[in-house]
């Protein structure tokens, strides 16, 4: 359904018009990495890739004061979704040299957020870095949320019921893993999409 050609692109899309389209998640393989020797191995292969899918996912804070480093940082290649739980795994070396490489290309959705707040969990100088909200402004594209750029790119529908959920729980549910690697594995393809049509 996503690797599916749209030859044009609207500017807009309505809540009613999303909710009539079919409902999308990524189904490929998603590795969940918790602990260090794993996440730095993952983060190795992961610089061999030109092109990786990137988001993060953060615990809500329901009271004033209250805040969480990043639970949950996603990395997509066009096969398989990595998710390293930072509060089991830490934010080793290796992912921060990856994220620090100029020559692995990391895309995502309104990264702003995402990259300031890794930078409370480590030091780390972000570089190669796409925000799809900009890059699709290239193309027309006014809506720039996650789910619309889908909506908009790809004809699906993304469900966000996981985005509030406590994303330090012991284990992810199913229902985590699949949200969180949609987003990344989303942020790439969008991309791909897109640039092939410039």
């Amino acid at each position: 359904m996503v690797d599916e050609m749209v030859t044009d692109l609207k500017k807009n899309i309505n809540k009613e018009e999303i909710d009539r389209l079919p409902l999308f998640v990524f189904t490929g393989e998603v590795i969940v990495i918790e602990d260090p020797e794993h996440a730095a191995q993952a983060a190795r292969f992961l610089r061999e890739n030109s092109f990786v899918g990137f988001d993060t996912e953060t615990r809500p804070a329901f009271h004033k004061g209250e805040r969480y480093k990043v639970g949950l940082l996603q990395l997509a290649t066009r096969d398989q979704v990595y998710l390293f739980r930072l509060n089991k795994c830490g934010f080793g070396k290796e992912l921060r040299d990856l994220l620090s490489d100029p020559v692995v290309v990391k895309i995502g959705v309104g990264i702003r957020d995402d990259l300031r707040n890794l930078r409370k969990s480590g030091e780390v100088t972000p570089a190669s870095f796409v925000d799809m909200q900009e890059y699709a402004a290239r193309f027309g594209i006014e809506d720039k949320s996650f789910s619309k750029l889908m909506a908009i790119i790809f004809g699906v529908r993304i469900s966000k019921k996981q985005r509030v959920s406590n994303w330090e729980a012991l284990v992810l549910t199913e229902a985590q893993i699949r949200y969180a690697a949609t987003d990344a594995w989303g942020a790439l393809k969008m991309y791909e999409r897109l640039s092939s049509e410039a």
